[in-house]
């Protein structure tokens, strides 16, 4: 069966990720059959009208679901369409109450052109009342236009849609974790349209424990709570977690009333973390620090041979509520492939990492996506700014057996991806091009 799944107008790059992901989670076979991201509908294929209503349910960037009845280049050609495949279906709806609904995309309608199109299906034999607030069925009517038709004065569209309204998707929790309306956020907080995506991209649900390494204010561990995972963080900063009284990571998990979703959180560095290496995550979602505002740190001494006395203090006085550790310079390629490595160690079978990577939109300083022999690339979406991006990259840990030896064995024996330097922006190529506004000439 064909169905048409409505998009919002945002974020084009990430809707078929989305899409994949669900249809992953909820077992349901999905074909992808029309899809145009300068449009907002997409056509799919899926074994039932149950599992399109499943597929959709908890999808944040399509708006709804609907059963495709017919398609056409012309308002002729989609009658003739209604006409010829759906008679069969006509008998199901006689007598319910419904409505029609008119939409057009990169063109308009007129109020009486909208009627006029409407009144042009009288041959379905409807007999229920109509009813505009909560009718037993809806059906719809969506046009696609060419691109500035309006001051163009183009007066048809080029494909017209017809279909019966089956599901709406959870597009309405975007408003429920709206940063705005939460207790605790910091400068850098996910916001919850792009969190909510992240989490069901890595098939956050229930019976699964989801971690994220840089958790913050706890953007990314909610957004998995509210699919039904049990939800970790850490976060080599504690201050940033612990807050202070009810504004804290914990206390908005209590604020949505999802405490029972949340594990726990420890402050951690990612590359001293006190995890053993054990198969124990179903998903890590994170967004790392990009290293602009400062540079990026890990635990450690910048330079234990000038400051062994640093290292003894610290063994000293480490349990006192006022121990800060010392940090050191740390490099933002070695950062990333950390994260993978980290991964691998750490990922059940099949599990996801999905974190967020900046590079520039300039090709000759794009940073590269890293890789891992036992990482599986499946989506790669991309969130474009001026002169920079920010990609959400999603990998799949392979079962070992799976695994390339030939192919891991050349990656442990590969040099480190370290930056030469000990400065912020020697470590961090996109630290250097973010503040030379990534000019090549600069």
């Amino acid at each position: 069966m064909d169905f048409i799944v409505k998009f919002a107008q945002v974020h084009e790059t990430f809707r078929q990720a989305e899409l994949k992901a669900l249809a992953s989670l909820q077992g349901v076979d999905l074909v992808i059959k029309e899809y145009d991201p300068d449009s907002p509908l997409c056509i799919v294929q899926l074994p039932s009208v149950e599992s399109a209503k499943r597929l959709i349910r908890r999808s944040i960037l399509a708006q709804s679901i609907l059963e495709l009845w017919a398609k056409g280049a012309t308002l002729e050609e989609l009658h003739e369409s209604v006409k010829l495949d759906t008679p069969h279906r006509w008998p199901l709806y006689k007598d319910v109450s419904f409505k029609f609904d008119v939409e057009s995309y990169q063109g308009s309608r007129s109020k009486s052109n909208r009627v006029a199109l409407i009144n042009s299906f009288s041959y379905l034999p409807f007999q229920g009342p109509i009813k505009m607030s909560n009718p037993d069925e809806s059906f719809a009517v969506y046009d696609v236009w060419p691109f500035n038709s309006v001051p163009l004065g183009i007066e048809k569209p080029d494909k017209i849609y017809f279909g019966r309204h089956l599901a709406n998707s959870s597009r309405d929790s975007i408003l429920k974790y709206d940063l705005k309306k939460r207790q605790y956020i910091s400068t850098t907080s996910m916001d919850s349209e792009l969190s909510l995506v992240t989490a069901n991209i890595a098939l956050a649900g229930p019976g699964k424990l989801f971690y994220d390494p840089f958790a913050g204010t706890g953007s990314f561990p909610i957004a998995c709570a509210h699919f039904g995972a049990v939800a970790w963080g850490s976060d080599i900063d504690g201050r940033s977690m612990r807050g202070q009284g009810e504004k804290s990571l914990r206390g908005n998990f209590k604020q949505y009333g999802i405490q029972q979703q949340f594990g726990d959180c420890f402050a951690a560095d990612l590359t001293h973390t006190p995890l053993r290496k054990a198969r124990l995550w179903d998903g890590i979602v994170c967004d790392p620090p990009y290293g602009v505002r400062e540079g990026l740190r890990v635990l450690g001494c910048r330079d234990p041979e000038k400051t062994p006395w640093l290292d003894q203090w610290s063994k000293e006085n480490y349990m006192t509520t006022k121990y800060v550790p010392p940090k050191k310079p740390y490099s933002f390629m070695a950062m990333l492939d950390d994260i993978l490595v980290f991964a691998t160690e750490t990922l059940v079978d099949n599990g996801r990492l999905s974190f967020w990577m900046p590079t520039a939109n300039d090709a000759d300083q794009e940073i590269p996506i890293p890789s891992h022999p036992s990482l599986e690339i499946v989506a790669v979406c991309v969130q474009v700014f001026y002169k920079w991006s920010r990609r959400l990259i999603t990998y799949r840990r392979i079962p070992d057996h799976e695994v390339s030896q030939e192919a891991l064995a050349a990656y442990s024996s590969r040099e480190a991806a370290v930056d030469g330097g000990m400065s912020a922006d020697d470590l961090n190529p996109f630290r250097r091009g973010y503040f030379k506004g990534f000019d090549a000439d600069r």
